[in-house]
């Protein structure tokens, strides 16, 4: 069973000659990291997962760029859990995809099916759910990215949250870092969210700065206080709280806000922008380096 991409030739090019092109550009961007990523070596271990926008590669592939170069610094893992909101509505309210492989026009991707299946035997919350993952572009724009980084040595897990609470994070994050723990997975966790949308860029930057400084502190509640309190419209609270939740079960205590931009810096519009961030957690002394 495989899930085709839905997105390719909108969200990114379906050419795989022009979509390598996009990446390279995002990495090397004026407003990207300035160059291409290293070859991984070795997993290191000190870091566990990004935030990462999901928008068209050409208004917020630089700021991902920011993440997979940090990524690439880290070493290649085993394992990617993907995780994304579900904006289209379908499904289940925390689906794990069901598919065996999930084609880009880079290839294909291997689902770890023993570690999803793992997950929804754990924990009554997450169930398998082809619909929730067959129309949404917040997980399936990451993977060339990864593909592009660490050619085809990994697995994913992908994760759609419709439900995107504190309680639904933590249980999900519970689950993942405990695989993590247990089996010392070389695993990342890449939280796909966007932040502020359809706001001038002077609001969304004053929003997202809040909500961005209660992720630098693991602050999950305090997150998703901001998120309600101050409506920011990010729309994936709920895979960032989870990998929040992940990294602070693991010891990553020392994140890093990589880039923050907006799509104004693309068009020159900076009345109604969307807003990106790229966040690594990386433990505390961990590998040294970082895109900027």
């Amino acid at each position: 069973m495989k899930r085709y991409p839905a997105h390719a030739g909108t969200f990114y090019p379906a050419s795989p000659v022009e979509l390598r092109k996009a990446i390279e550009s995002s990495f090397l961007h004026p407003l990207g990291p300035g160059s291409l990523p290293p070859e991984p070596g070795e997993y290191s271990g000190g870091v566990i997962g990004v935030v990462s926008p999901h928008a068209g590669y050409i208004y917020s592939g630089h700021v991902a760029a920011h993440g997979y170069f940090r990524l690439a610094q880290a070493g290649a893992p085993d394992v990617v859990f993907l995780l994304g909101p579900n904006h289209y509505g379908f499904g289940a309210p925390l689906a794990v995809d069901e598919n065996e492989y999930w084609v880009t026009p880079l290839g294909e991707v291997r689902v770890d099916t023993g570690l999803a299946e793992e997950m929804v035997a754990r924990e009554r919350l997450l169930s398998f759910d082809f619909a929730a993952h067959k129309f949404e572009h917040s997980i399936e724009v990451q993977l060339p990215f990864l593909q592009y980084v660490f050619g085809d040595g990994f697995t994913i897990v992908p994760i759609s949250m419709m439900l995107q609470t504190p309680e639904a994070a933590a249980r999900v994050g519970g689950v993942i870092a405990d695989l993590i723990a247990e089996r010392g997975l070389k695993a990342y966790v890449v939280a796909s969210s966007d932040m502020s949308h359809y706001v001038d860029a002077r609001i969304a930057r004053e929003k997202d700065m809040r909500a961005i400084e209660r992720i630098l502190a693991l602050d999950v509640e305090g997150l998703y206080g901001v998120v309600i309190e101050e409506d920011v419209s990010m729309c994936g609270v709920g895979p960032v709280m989870t990998l929040m939740e992940v990294a602070r079960r693991l010891g990553y205590t020392a994140p890093r806000l990589l880039k923050y931009a907006n799509s104004g810096d693309v068009t020159g519009d900076y009345r109604q922008v969307v807003a990106y961030a790229s966040i690594s957690f990386e433990a505390a002394g961990g590998a040294e380096g970082g895109s900027g």
